[in-house]
């Protein structure tokens, strides 16, 4: 069956035209599906993932923070920002408060070993290295 010409289309489209335009929409469709839903080879890797078990590659930012005893202030050195109490409020913020940079990075500092929040730390942490705490000479440098 032939389908008559529209004004607007240059030729008349007829049943074969319509099939290879079928085929090409599927094509691009399943590649389109497989593109969308990560399922296909690994080529590099030689693995095969196969739907009932998705991978999903999630890029993780491990906060890894020092503490500024003097100043009860916490630098998180993944984000670069900087973490204290104002008032009750724990804040992030780009710069420290109430010291000038240079100041803050001449004061003494401790690399903490947590990855999480300070605000779950921080009891410990202020016993541990009070505002009065002087640090080691030589851990400075390292």
């Amino acid at each position: 069956m032939v389908v008559a010409a529209r004004p607007e289309y240059p030729r008349a489209m007829t049943t074969q035209n319509l099939r290879a335009t079928e085929k090409i929409g599927l094509g691009a469709g399943a590649v389109l599906l497989v593109v969308l839903t990560g399922c296909g080879t690994y080529p590099h890797s030689g693995y095969r993932q196969n739907s009932s078990s998705p991978v999903q590659t999630v890029a993780a930012l491990q906060d890894t923070y020092d503490y500024y005893p003097g100043y009860e202030t916490y630098y998180n050195r993944s984000r670069h920002e900087y973490v204290y109490r104002d008032g009750n409020v724990w804040v992030r913020r780009s710069e420290p408060r109430g010291v000038a940079m240079e100041v803050l990075l001449r004061a003494p500092l401790v690399h903490l070993g947590f990855h999480d929040s300070p605000e779950q730390h921080n009891n410990a942490v202020a016993k541990t290295y009070p505002k009065s705490w002087k640090q080691p000479a030589k851990a400075r440098d390292e």
